[in-house]
């Protein structure tokens, strides 16, 4: 296998956790957020915005991951690095949801101060939060486990979740807890 397509199916491979994660998490919010606007009558359908940025926010993860300051505590209890990690992506999304907000008014009003004015007063910021509460229980879901898994290895994970050894074929059969 030449190097290019090794790191090509490693990037792959790297990117099923965290988008299938963040995917079921953003349809989470997605639908949240749905419900909520339906008081108002406002229809949403965000099913491809929301798979589009669980995609994005997959990325965003691993490339933060490569960060020196990243793995902050390594020697430390897990829970230091599960803190960190978790209030880095939970400041990331929050400037991102802001940026997603001001674009839109952006678009509609002319200069940043008028944009932003707009802004603060018309997003429902009782949603804004809600959605923010939602997000930051997910990613300190997502950094637990994550923080898991490298501290103990994805075998061991396996076999602790699902009584499946890495050495059973298609990762069926193998040792079961009984």
């Amino acid at each position: 296998m030449s190097k290019f397509s090794h790191g090509v199916k490693r990037l792959v491979q790297e990117l099923i956790p965290p988008t299938t994660f963040f995917f079921i998490a953003f349809q989470l919010l997605a639908f949240t957020r749905a419900l909520m606007l339906k008081q108002y009558g406002i229809e949403v359908t965000t099913f491809l915005a929301a798979s589009i940025g669980a995609l994005v926010a997959a990325k965003v993860v691993l490339l933060t991951d490569l960060l020196p300051f990243i793995n902050r505590f390594p020697g430390r209890p897990l829970i230091y690095n599960i803190v960190w990690k978790t209030a880095i992506y939970f400041s990331a999304a929050f400037v991102v949801r802001y940026l997603e907000e001001f674009i839109r008014f952006y678009s509609q009003y002319d200069g940043v101060m008028s944009a932003n004015r707009h802004l603060l007063d018309e997003v429902i910021w009782t949603h804004f939060w809600a959605v923010q509460i939602w997000l930051m229980v997910l990613l300190l879901l997502y950094c637990t486990m994550h923080e898991l898994v490298r501290a103990l290895g994805k075998d061991k994970m396996r076999e602790l979740f699902f009584g499946v050894s890495r050495k059973a074929p298609f990762g069926f059969g193998g040792n079961h807890r009984h």
